[in-house]
C-alpha cells in the first residue's frame, strides 16, 4: 500500500498575539501540536497552495527567537522560515501601513568599546533570494500594498525617540535600513545554522520609531500593519513553490488534546513506553 507524500512545511513565526492572529486568519484545518519541551504551534493548510503552515508565537527578543526557532526547525523540518510582524520605520518614505521585506537583517549591537569610542562590527544575514523574488512578484499584483525591499535592523530596544543616541547610531552605521524590530536576526541566524534554510523577515510598519509611537499604537496601527504583513506573506507563499522531494520528515508531536509522542527509538502511548524498533503489520495479516 503506497504511503502519501508528506506535505512540505513552512514555519511562520511571530512575536506578538496580534501578529499571530493576522497570519492565523489565513490558515485552515488547524491543529495544535506540542513539543516535548512545551513549545506550541498550530499546524494547518494554506488554501490554494501545497504548504502546511506551522505557526508559532515566540515572544519578544532576538535571543529568544534564535533559541526557539532552532527548536522548531529541528522538530518540524520546514523548507522555509518566515518571521512576520510589525516594525518601526527608519525612513521618511517608509510610511505607516507599508510593508518592509528584509533583503538582509542587521544585528545592531555587535561591536567593541574602545577608548576612542564604539567600533561597530556589523553582523548581517541576507534574506532568501527565492522568497524575496516570490514577494517581489506577489506585490506587483497588490495595488493596495506599498512594499519596500530594503535591509531591516534588529536590536533589543523599542525605539520611540528619533533623536536618541541609539537612533543616531543606527542612522550613522546602518543608514540603508528601512525598519527596526527585535527578532529578525535571531530567526535568520537559526535558519542559517540549521541547513541554510530559505528564510525571510516581513514587517508591516506600525510607527515611525519616534515619540509619536504611543499615539500610533493607540490608533490601531499595529493591527493594520500586522494584517498587511500577513497579506504579503500569504501572497508570496502562493508564488513560492516547494522543493521537489524534500518535504521533510518531522518528528511527530503531541496533539493539544493528548495522544502518542514519537521520538527517536521509542513510542510513548499515554504513559506506557516501548523501547526498540517498531515493525508495522497490516491488520489482515499480510505484510
Amino acid at each position: 500500500m503506497s504511503v502519501p507524500e508528506p506535505q512540505p512545511t513552512v514555519l511562520v513565526l511571530t512575536a506578538l498575539p496580534l501578529e499571530y492572529a493576522a497570519v492565523r486568519a489565513y490558515v485552515e484545518e488547524r491543529e495544535e501540536i506540542v513539543h516535548r519541551d512545551g513549545t506550541r504551534a498550530e499546524r494547518g493548510q494554506l488554501p490554494g497552495t501545497p504548504w502546511h503552515v506551522a505557526l508559532s508565537e515566540l515572544g519578544v527578543g532576538a535571543d529568544r527567537a534564535a533559541s526557539l526557532t532552532t527548536q522548531l526547525i529541528n522538530w518540524l523540518r520546514p523548507q522555509a522560515v518566515l518571521f512576520v510582524g510589525v516594525a518601526g520605520s527608519l525612513k521618511d518614505d517608509v510610511e505607516i501601513g507599508d510593508v518592509v521585506v528584509g533583503t538582509q537583517v542587521y544585528e545592531i549591537h555587535g561591536g567593541k568599546q574602545t577608548p576612542e569610542g564604539f567600533l561597530v562590527r556589523p553582523k548581517a544575514l541576507p534574506g532568501s533570494h527565492a522568497l524575496e523574488q516570490a514577494a517581489r512578484s506577489a506585490v506587483r499584483d497588490m495595488p493596495d500594498v506599498r512594499a519596500h525591499f530594503v535591509p531591516i535592523a534588529t536590536g533589543d530596544v523599542v525605539l520611540a525617540d528619533a533623536k536618541s543616541e541609539i537612533a543616531r547610531f543606527i542612522r550613522h552605521n546602518y543608514n540603508d535600513a528601512g525598519a527596526i524590530e527585535m527578532e529578525g536576526s535571531g530567526a535568520l541566524q537559526a535558519a542559517h545554522l540549521n541547513g541554510q534554510l530559505d528564510a525571510l523577515v516581513v514587517r508591516g510598519i506600525s510607527d515611525r520609531a519616534n515619540d509619536d509611537k504611543s499615539d500610533d499604537d493607540a490608533s490601531g496601527s499595529q493591527q493594520r500593519a500586522a494584517k498587511q504583513a500577513a497579506l504579503v506573506t500569504v501572497a508570496l507563499l502562493r508564488k513560492h513553490r516547494p522543493r521537489e522531494g524534500s518535504a521533510g520528515a518531522e518528528e511527530e508531536p503531541h496533539r493539544g488534546g493528548g495522544g502518542a509522542t514519537y521520538g527517536g527509538d521509542h513510542i510513548d502511548f499515554r504513559g506506557g513506553t516501548f523501547h526498540g524498533p517498531v515493525v508495522g503489520k497490516r491488520v489482515d495479516g499480510r505484510g
